[in-house]
């Protein structure tokens, strides 16, 4: 087996302990979540880690990983480092790791600072507006300012986006960034980011001012959009629901 390592500088005096990680993981820290994908909370010389196993592909795509796509843990890593490096807030990026096995790749692993003291976004989800408008005009805005920075987070959704408040001011926290492209937003790639964050219409009517203002974008064509996708969004969450169901 072949293992290759990239450790961010910062993090370069725990490289022996970083280097253990696959071996150890199995055995150490808390599990937080155990699907597709093993995510595990470690904490090592009183730093907390958060450490992501991803499967090993199918055969098809351990060749494409291993020869022509970059892996999910490298994607992460980098994506990490670039939204840092453009003033956003995200997991703190300190390693990843490769292991492969006649040249193919078997499990990848992204290990990162553990965020603390934060909840998803995903608890304004069924928002009224009322006395939401502060952390909507604020979450407006940020993806706004994420927007002008050429950031698209391509997984834009409630259990991706973690908030937290301090002194009446509300702090964004992106996760999963592994479906991130850093290029010019347009106005319809803008509003179509919105389309999975919330239930009901009214979010979307109050976010599209703010949003549309914060961009420069025209503030009817802006509104219309966000529903437009929003509800396109949701037909199709409904036809997979039913196709699920005939199949059951």
């Amino acid at each position: 087996m072949r293992r290759e390592i990239t450790i961010n500088p910062k993090y370069q005096d725990i490289e022996d302990y970083i280097v253990s990680i696959p071996n150890i993981l199995e055995q150490e820290g808390i599990v937080v979540q155990n699907r597709r994908n093993l995510i595990k909370a470690i904490s090592y010389k009183d730093i907390p880690f958060n450490i992501k196993r991803f499967r090993k592909p199918i055969f098809i795509n351990r060749i494409v990983y291993s020869f022509f796509r970059k892996t999910k843990a490298k994607r992460a890593y980098d994506n990490a480092t670039e939204v840092v490096k453009r003033g956003f807030e995200t997991p703190y990026p300190i390693a990843y790791i490769i292991d492969k096995t006649n040249g193919l790749i078997n499990y990848s692993y992204f290990i990162s600072t553990q965020i603390c003291d934060v909840s998803e976004i995903r608890e304004y989800y069924d928002t009224k507006v009322k006395g939401d408008e502060d952390f909507l005009k604020a979450f407006a805005k940020f993806t706004a300012e994420l927007h002008r920075a050429g950031i698209l987070h391509e997984d834009y959704s409630p259990g991706n986006i973690l908030i937290s408040q301090s002194g009446g001011n509300y702090k964004f926290t992106l996760v999963d960034i592994n479906r991130m492209k850093f290029k010019k937003v347009d106005i319809k790639e803008g509003c179509k980011n919105f389309s999975r964050l919330f239930g009901g219409d009214e979010a979307y009517e109050f976010i599209s001012k703010e949003y549309a203002i914060s961009m420069g974008f025209d503030i009817d064509e802006c509104r219309k959009l966000l529903l437009k996708y929003k509800h396109k969004f949701e037909k199709k969450k409904l036809r997979k629901k039913r196709l699920k169901a005939l199949f059951k």
